[in-house]
């Protein structure tokens, strides 16, 4: 047969060649592993550990930008804060407060004008309230004898205050429970607890870091009980430690509190143990001062007794 009458044939078997070959090379893609995403930076975190109040701050990072979590009690130890920031030489993204209690959120002012460009966040508009009402509160006279008086700066915006802070519209609620670190890395934020040590918490997880409870744990201080902190709401922040316990038990995350040094998760057993504690004194101590020398007993190396323990046994002792 002659070479042109054989060009059809060669024509067909070189288009199903090529066929093949496309065949082959799809199934060979569609079975490769796709492409990996750039992983996420690791986190990191710095505590500032305050010397009034014994209040916690925490500076998370991850190598491009910054988040603060709670911002100190008085403005003496917010520019204290802000000096450690500033030495990290990155830009400060947002500046989270944890729930409405002065000793985590009284240095608002001092970092708002430190940094501008930060944003005041919290997780949800109930805290947002909170922290205004609890700073009217202290104006009108909520602070203890052993605290200041609100910082003017924070006096809320009024008629008769027009250079007060604004809290409308200085505070911006987080839409979702993540706050993510521009750069990359998140943290995972709840905000849907019963009323505990305040009517509403925060705690932040990270797997890179661990579980940061706020005051629903303290560690080595005194807790308050003081204010408006009824009963039922020690019965609910008991349970609430009861179910983080049983929530975390498997990643066995470092636990850092919202005052003291952290731990692990035994911090959690000793916290109830604590409240179970603090119960039993304040029901059965025939006076204030009896609670007192019962409670410095159970726990000398305790810091803050003459502060937040001594205002939570007068809440709790008639």
């Amino acid at each position: 047969m002659s070479d042109a009458s054989n060009a059809p044939g060669r024509a067909r078997r070189s288009s199903m060649q090529v066929l093949a070959v496309a065949a082959a090379s799809l199934l060979a893609l569609q079975g490769a592993p796709a492409a990996s995403s750039p992983a996420a930076p690791a986190l990191s975190v710095q505590v500032y550990r305050g010397g009034f109040a014994t209040v916690n701050s925490f500076i998370f990072s991850n190598g491009r930008s910054l988040v603060v979590m709670d911002v100190q009690r008085t403005a003496s130890e917010a520019r204290k804060l802000a000096a450690m920031i500033r030495s990290k030489h990155l830009p400060l993204a947002d500046i989270l407060i944890s729930h409405g209690h002065t000793d985590h959120f009284t240095g608002m002012a001092v970092l708002q004008a430190e940094f501008p460009a930060a944003r005041i966040v919290v997780c949800s508009e109930a805290i947002k309230r909170d922290i205004e009402n609890y700073a009217i509160y202290m104006d009108r006279g909520g602070a203890t004898g052993a605290e200041p008086a609100l910082d003017p700066a924070l006096r809320p915006k009024a008629p008769d205050n027009p250079g007060g802070f604004d809290y409308e519209h200085s505070i911006h609620v987080l839409r979702g429970n993540e706050l993510t670190l521009p750069g990359g890395g998140t943290l995972r934020l709840t905000c849907d607890y019963p009323p505990t040590e305040a009517p509403h918490m925060t705690t932040v997880y990270s797997p890179d870091l661990g579980l940061f409870v706020a005051d629903l744990c303290y560690n080595g201080v005194h807790a308050w009980m003081g204010d408006d902190i009824s009963d039922e709401r020690i019965a609910a922040w008991r349970g609430v430690l009861v179910k983080l316990s049983a929530k975390y038990a498997a990643a066995d995350p470092t636990i850092y509190p919202g005052h003291g040094a952290a731990g692990d998760m035994r911090l959690l057993d000793r916290m109830i143990r604590y409240i179970d504690d603090f119960v039993r004194t304040t029901s059965t101590a025939r006076s204030r001062r009896e609670a007192q020398q019962r409670m410095e007993t159970l726990y000398p190396d305790y810091q803050e007794a003459d502060f937040f323990l001594r205002y939570s046994i007068e809440n709790h002792v008639r």
